[in-house]
């Protein structure tokens, strides 16, 4: 079994085919997908999709794109929606100074408040950094001192150092399809030295369509590609890769539970 451990099933790519795309991602192999918050104001859309589904879980969060748009005063407004029994983590949240749609110091905010709640809900914080490795690596740090908290670095394209510093803080580093892209050798590089009990794999759909799909509305079931690359990297079987991403993604999602 594998998992989709970040796809966005609440996109309007989806809105049409919803029912037919998760039952592709369990004959894929995909037993469990997590759809990611990434705006308050859409949230109850996304958790009546986990509702919808008993192998689809879903997180809070407000995406650093939005940060100054959904600006948090105090971490309160996720933690009230994490008590929801099919909110696994809190997220995405993180730091993008790629695209920059909204302010650095509002991003900094948010950051700060969905690790505060995910400090006190005890779930995985989802981060996104693109860019923005050293406030990122900062601000993790600095967090960590005020007391622990788990996470993911979600669709990992960063340096080596932040993957050693993620590895350090006990993050996990979650794999995409662009982890499958030809242009992709000083990231393959750098994820062919993490250890395998720290990874896990995602899809970030309806983007990042892994090879040999690239171009096409990713989603779910389309993880097996990325998964199979990585295993090849490692140099693992499939079935090894599987079997340690998946235990890696419900020793870190302590709140999904495995299909039955």
């Amino acid at each position: 079994m594998l998992v989709d451990s970040h796809c966005h099933l609440d996109f309007p790519e989806f809105a049409p085919q919803l029912d037919a795309v998760v039952v592709r991602a369990g004959d894929a192999g995909v037993g469990v997908c997590v759809t990611i918050g990434t705006r308050l104001s859409g949230f109850e859309r996304v958790h009546e999709i986990a509702e919808l589904f008993p192998n689809v879980y879903c997180s809070i969060g407000i995406h650093p794109h939005d940060a100054e748009k959904e600006p948090l005063k105090d971490e309160s407004p996720l933690i009230e929606r994490a008590k929801l029994a099919k909110v696994v983590g809190i997220g995405e949240t993180g730091l993008d100074y790629f695209y920059e749609h909204a302010p650095r110091q509002a991003q900094v905010a948010n950051f700060r408040a969905h690790i505060a709640a995910a400090r006190e809900t005890k779930l995985p914080l989802i981060v996104h950094t693109r860019d923005a490795d050293d406030d990122t690596i900062a601000v993790l740090r600095e967090e960590m001192d005020r007391g622990a908290f788990t996470g993911v670095i979600h669709c990992f394209t960063g340096t080596r150092r932040l993957a050693e510093a993620s590895l350090e803080l006990g993050f996990y580093i979650s794999v995409s399809g662009i982890a499958t892209f030809k242009k992709s050798d000083e990231l393959r590089a750098v994820l062919r030295d993490v250890p395998m009990e720290r990874l896990l794999v995602e899809t970030d759909a309806p983007s990042l369509a892994p090879m040999p799909l690239r171009g096409k509305t990713n989603e779910p079931s389309f993880v097996v590609h990325t998964a199979a690359a990585l295993a090849a990297l490692k140099g693992v079987s499939a079935e090894e890769l599987a079997a340690a991403t998946t235990d890696n993604f419900f020793r870190l999602f302590t709140r999904a539970m495995p299909p039955a």
